[in-house]
This record gives C-alpha cells, sequence and structure tokens, in this order.
C-alpha cells in the first residue's frame, strides 16, 4: 500500500535533493584534506539516492526532509573545511570566546535529532505508536543509540581507511585534544535527539494528520466528494 504524501509541496524534495547535491559538488572542489572529505560524505552519498529511490513509495513528512537536509548540508561543509576549521564554527569561537571550534558539537546535535525525527515518524505510520511520552523516549534513545553506534564504528573506518591510504585520520575525528571528545558528542546527540521532541514533535503530527485526510479524500466515494 502507498503511503500518502504528508507534505503540500511534490518538488519540495527535488529542491532538497538539487540543494544537497549542488552542496555536495561544491564541498568536493578543493577541501582542506581530500580523506576527510571523503569519509564524511559516506553518509550523503548512501542516504541521498536512497531517500530519491523511495521517496515515491514512502514520502516522508515535510520536517524529516529538511532534517535531513539540514544535517546533510552541515556534514558537506565540515567535509569541506574540516570541522576543526569550519567558517561557522571559527565565527562562534571568535564571538563567544571559546576555547575551541564547536562546529562539530552543533553536527552531533543534529546527528541526534535526525534519527530521533526519523524513527518518531516511523513508528507513528508503521508501528502505530500514539503520541505521548512513550514514543518521545524511544524516539530519543533510537536518536543517541544511532550516535554511539557512529562512535563505535568512527574507529574500525578510520583504521581501515588510514591503513588502505597511508593518510592519518586526525580531521575525521577532529577530538581537537579533547579525550572526552566520544561522550560529549554522545551528550550533544542526546540533547538533540530531546529537542527535536520537544520542539518538532507537534508540527510533524500535524503534517501527518494533513496526509491522511488528504488520503482520506482521495479515496472517498464520488458522491461523498461532491457533497464535500
Amino acid at each position: 500500500m502507498t503511503t500518502p504524501c504528508p507534505h503540500p509541496s511534490p518538488r519540495l524534495g527535488a529542491c532538497l535533493l538539487a540543494l544537497v547535491a549542488g552542496t555536495l559538488i561544491w564541498s568536493g572542489i578543493g577541501p582542506t584534506e581530500r580523506f576527510t572529505w571523503a569519509l564524511e560524505i559516506v553518509p550523503v552519498v548512501i542516504g541521498m539516492p536512497l531517500l530519491a529511490l523511495t521517496h515515491k513509495r514512502f514520502c516522508l513528512t515535510r520536517t524529516s526532509m529538511l532534517a535531513i537536509a539540514t544535517y546533510a548540508v552541515v556534514l558537506l561543509i565540515g567535509g569541506h573545511y574540516t570541522y576543526a576549521a569550519a567558517p561557522p564554527g571559527e565565527w562562534a569561537r571568535a564571538t563567544f570566546a571559546l576555547e575551541r571550534n564547536p562546529y562539530d558539537r552543533f553536527g552531533h546535535i543534529l546527528q541526534g535529532l535526525l534519527p530521533a525525527l526519523l524513527a518518531r515518524e516511523l513508528l507513528l505510520r508503521r508501528a502505530g505508536i500514539a503520541p505521548g511520552g512513550w514514543l518521545a523516549f524511544v524516539a530519543t534513545a533510537i536518536g543517541l543509540g544511532v550516535s554511539a553506534l557512529y562512535e563505535i564504528l568512527e574507529w574500525p573506518a578510520t583504521l581501515a581507511a588510514s591503513h588502505l591510504t597511508g593518510e592519518t585520520a586526525e580531521g575525521f575525528l577532529e577530538t581537537q585534544g579533547d579525550v572526552f571528545d566520544s561522550p560529549k558528542d554522545m551528550l550533544m546527540a542526546l540533547i538533540g535527539a530531546g529537542l527535536g521532541q520537544v520542539l518538532f514533535a507537534r508540527i510533524q503530527d500535524r503534517e501527518l494528520a494533513a496526509g491522511a485526510a488528504a488520503k482520506r479524500k482521495t479515496e472517498a466515494p464520488p458522491n461523498e466528494k461532491r457533497a464535500a
């Protein structure tokens, strides 16, 4: 059964895909560290074609699609400059007198927020879980779990890539000398996952309700449509 498209503009997906594709091309032109760039773009290179192929069969809400595109652009900017030297983070460091570039912390907030929003939407639409505390808890836990899994996978991925290329992975890990970088990253992801539930849950619910209403209208018998 085809899932109704829960956002009003059928062009939104194409526009966001074009934005991410354009940013991907830009990011690959003279990146600071080609090796770091290649590692950073992996989620985008895998995720965007997958979303494009499944878009008609399972169209996501506007909220989820915007979150995906935002996170992809953040990844690509970080890959182009490296997270330790990304201009938005350098501005924040200079403005707020910070000791390190915080761009990677922002990226990890989105790393928790995005999977939590996607998990919430999938649980609502496929598992039939009603909105409420349990849904928020499970979605937030999934966001944290994805971040923890990413931190674990960074280790073998960077070792393997370094072995194959002979280059170091410091630009990809971006600890910036912080021995507690990994737990702090996961904390940022937990904060992002929780913020996603607080800030966007009701918006997502309204988008899903609008999609369900549109589906009922299209499936209504002709006489009911004329009466409406």
